[in-house]
């Protein structure tokens, strides 16, 4: 599956943004799906999953309450709305798709089980 992830930009403190990621290649409606992000010298860490049928959610501690993930099967797509932004959100967000269908969301929290990755798109925040 093919991810293309959008919506990033520049944004100032307490603003909001929206990110969605269109698949393509086969239907992501099985899977976990999740958003990662990187920012600079740092390693790539975990914001956000939704598993397959949206029943459930995980979040890192760092952005619960602020961000939301959501996903339309029906359009193959997932979001994530990141609201009250904050200069420590700056970096680049991946969206990624889980390589093994219908799982929980114990490990969606490791990029490891995630078989497909976007290509990023970069959020910076402003003080």
């Amino acid at each position: 599956v093919q991810l293309q992830a959008s919506g990033g930009g520049p944004v100032q403190t307490g603003g909001s943004l929206r990110l969605a990621c269109a698949a393509s290649g086969r239907t992501i409606s099985d899977v976990t799906v999740g958003w990662f992000r990187q920012a600079p010298g740092k390693e790539r860490e975990f914001v956000a999953a939704i598993r397959y049928n949206g029943d459930s959610t995980k979040y890192a501690d760092s952005v619960k309450g602020r961000f939301t993930i959501s996903r339309d099967n029906a359009k193959n797509t997932m979001f994530l709305q990141m609201n009250n932004l904050k200069p420590a959100d700056t970096a680049v967000y991946y969206c990624a798709a889980y390589a093994v269908p219908r799982t929980s969301l114990i490990w969606s929290d490791g990029a490891s089980g995630y078989g497909s990755w976007g290509q990023g798109t970069q959020v910076t925040v402003s003080s």
